[in-house]
């Protein structure tokens, strides 16, 4: 084999918890051109993972595939099958889920339920036959992004001296997934209440809630706001001067994670045991146990009792016991 094309997870969160199984594929195919063909929103993640020696943004229905002689599916759909078999790709690769088993030349049963999702890509690579190696995802990164970070943060107004806590209290899946915006500016007067600065990070599409995350902190405490202006790399940059993060279930969670940045970590409807970042050392979750959780759901349909009834000082008290 000389040209391997893995096709990566749809999300940020996803993706970070995929580079094991990519680090897994690399080993296993040490003189193999390895491309990764990502959503354009993901695919800079990539350009940051190691082994990787292309990126293609799967902007054109997947043409750039074409050419490889094999193709890994980390996704489950029938699109992404689909898209590998029209671009000609004689080896094709995944689980066999979505009806799609006639498309692939290999097809894998799908994993024993309940995996952690690191595992669930591991699991896979490993049945075609390449051996696991580490299950945390690890990002090294180089200076000049470390400088750039630095440099976003100075021109937003940080000092350069005061200690740098960072919040992201957006999640794409849905409202469900965000700790209340009351809860994280509370928790950034506590913060600074210990000399800490805050920076809100996230896409642009959480800009309405870091929006009302400002509102309530309006007069208690002033945050530097880097909401949706940052890249994936940009982010990374900002995140690797932080002391720690604090996250709803997200990608930026993961991100800051695989960085080895402390994290502190919100979790309501989603599971905690298959998605939350793999480090006992640099890793809280704080959860409040209701008998409904996890439910999985974009929206709650009750009263948010999982996400409202996390009290504030339990996430301080983490944040600050990690650092």
């Amino acid at each position: 084999m000389k040209r391997l094309a893995i096709v990566a997870p749809n999300w940020l969160g996803d993706a970070v918890m995929a580079l094991p199984a990519i680090a897994d594929v690399r080993r296993g195919q040490p003189d193999a051109s390895i491309a990764v063909a990502a959503r354009p929103s993901v695919a800079p993640l990539f350009g940051l993972a190691r082994g990787v020696d292309d990126v293609i943004p799967l902007e054109d229905g997947g043409a750039r595939l074409a050419g490889h002689d094999a193709v890994l599916l980390l996704p489950n759909s029938f699109h992404s099958a689909l898209m590998a078999k029209r671009a000609g790709v004689h080896d094709r690769w995944g689980y066999a889920t979505d009806w799609r088993s006639f498309l692939l030349t290999r097809p894998v049963p799908r994993a024993p339920a309940a995996l952690h999702q690191i595992d669930y890509y591991q699991h896979l690579v490993r049945a075609l036959g390449f051996p696991n190696g580490p299950a945390a995802p690890r990002i090294e990164l180089a200076a000049n992004l470390r400088d750039a970070g630095a440099g976003v943060l100075r021109q937003a107004g940080w000092d350069g001296r005061a200690p740098v806590v960072a919040i992201a209290p957006g999640a794409a899946y849905g409202p469900a997934k965000r700790w209340p915006p009351s809860s994280f500016a509370d928790l950034a007067a506590g913060l600074a209440g210990d000399g800490m600065v805050t920076v809100v990070v996230g896409a642009a599409s959480d800009r309405g809630t870091a929006a009302d995350v400002a509102r309530s902190a309006q007069g208690r405490v002033t945050l530097i706001d880097l909401v949706g202006r940052t890249d994936i790399p940009g982010l990374a940059g900002v995140l690797v001067h932080c002391q720690a993060l604090v996250a709803n279930d997200s990608g930026a969670l993961h991100l800051a994670a695989a960085l080895g940045v402390r994290v502190t970590a919100v979790f309501g409807p989603t599971n905690e045991r298959l998605t939350a970042p793999r480090s006992a050392a640099h890793v809280s979750v704080v959860t409040h146990p209701v008998w409904c959780r996890p439910c999985l759901l974009r929206e709650c349909p009750l009263d948010h009792e999982c996400m409202r009834q996390i009290p504030v000082h339990r996430v301080l008290d983490e944040t600050r016991r990690l650092m």
